[in-house]
């Protein structure tokens, strides 16, 4: 495995950020695997990352501290698994991390866990009846506003985790 700061040596080498790399990831799904190992290496090599351990409440508004984290990251790391996109604090997150990246230009490096990248894009296969659920209980416009964020995935490189592969 290449070294972080040698993978993206300009992420790191400009501007005043209080974060080096923000991990988006739910908890369930990845918190004591790829997720724990990520952010092992990544302090390990002295990288300043910032990975939110705290439970959340369902319904909780995003807060101010994590909203700081997310625009203060050089870095955005969305973790997505099977459960990532059942958790609408996530799609909210990664949505928040979307918005920063359209006004700044800093660096996703979304990881694929076990999910296909096309259907993390279109919200298809396993996500459609999540994507319906979300849109009764939030409406049509904020399910759109997630959809529309997670396109933008299916233009930017990523890394798949599957050991079928």
């Amino acid at each position: 495995m290449a070294e972080p700061t040698k993978a993206f040596p300009s992420a790191f080498s400009s501007g005043s950020f209080k974060h080096d790399v923000f991990i988006s990831y739910r908890q369930k799904d990845t918190a004591n695997n790829i997720t724990a190992f990520l952010y092992k290496v990544l302090t390990d090599r002295g990288i300043n990352t910032y990975i939110d351990s705290q439970k959340l409440w369902l319904g909780e508004a995003m807060g101010p501290a994590l909203q700081c984290a997310i625009e203060g990251s050089k870095i955005w790391i969305p973790v997505f698994s099977e459960g990532y996109l059942g958790s609408e604090w996530c799609l909210w997150e990664f949505a928040e991390i979307v918005k920063c990246y359209k006004s700044s230009g800093q660096l996703i490096v979304p990881i694929f866990y076990y999910v296909n990248p096309s259907h993390v894009r279109y919200g298809s296969g396993s996500f459609e009846e999540l994507f319906r659920i979300h849109e009764n209980n939030f409406g049509a416009d904020v399910v759109k506003n997630w959809k529309d964020a997670l396109d933008l995935i299916g233009d930017m490189n990523g890394k798949l985790v599957d050991d079928n592969q």
